[in-house]
């Protein structure tokens, strides 16, 4: 695996630029708060892989994307990468078991979560890993979570995206046609089954994009 050196840095500093963006704090006095009941539609895939997609399941987004904007405390990255040192493009903060998250809304979506996979799963949701993408420079290339557990065992990622729109691209791994879906804002889409060691997946760069943030839960030991 390449080795990861963390670069803290004041996030106001590094987000200073996107204050254009049209996510403001009053947004916070909206009523709703929290996620629709889940009844997401699975995908199988192939070598005993799934995703499952419900599209709008965060009923606050706009308030959720502010809060993960203005209180996670987003750090920049820096990866060896062969003979050289290259920048991570995107920001990241992962938030641990007994770390307090930065909005209620991704409290109780843990929690319906965890609720309904932990028939399947036997385990609950515990970590919560964020990505700032900026805009459409930012990406992440082809990988499996199989630094824990995910990479000899049956596990799940489930990722709501907050913010502007992104394609998630997925692959056999070892080769074979790629699939893609769109994340929305509020969009929730689950890996599962043997997905983390038999597929890939990956979030292009793009000529044009706004920011967005994803937040992945996922359980104990699973990276």
């Amino acid at each position: 695996m390449p080795l990861t050196i963390s670069l803290c840095s004041n996030v106001r500093s590094i987000l200073a630029y996107d204050r254009s963006v049209d996510f403001q704090t009053s947004l916070f006095a909206e009523l709703t708060t929290g996620s629709a009941p889940l009844a997401p539609e699975r995908r199988r895939l192939s070598h005993g892989a799934w995703i499952e997609v419900q599209r709008s399941w965060l009923t606050d987004p706009d308030a959720v994307f502010s809060a993960l904007v203005e209180q996670v405390p987003w750090r920049s990255e820096r990866r060896a990468m062969y003979d050289s040192v290259v920048d991570v493009p995107r920001l990241v903060h992962t938030y641990l078991a007994d770390d307090p998250l930065p909005h209620p809304s991704l409290v109780r979506a843990r929690a319906d979560l965890t609720t309904h996979y932990l028939p399947e799963l036997g385990e609950p949701f515990v970590t919560a890993g964020c990505c700032y993408y900026r805009d459409g420079r930012d990406s992440v290339a082809w990988h499996g979570d199989t630094i824990g557990r995910g990479r000899t065992a049956d596990t799940m990622v489930a990722i709501v995206s907050v913010g502007d729109p992104r394609r998630l691209l997925l692959r056999p791994r070892g080769g074979g046609a790629s699939i893609a879906l769109t994340m929305g804002h509020g969009d929730l889409v689950v890996m599962g089954g043997s997905c983390q060691r038999t597929w890939e997946h990956a979030v292009p760069k793009v000529a044009h994009a706004g920011p967005r943030i994803s937040v992945q839960f996922r359980p104990q030991g699973v990276f």
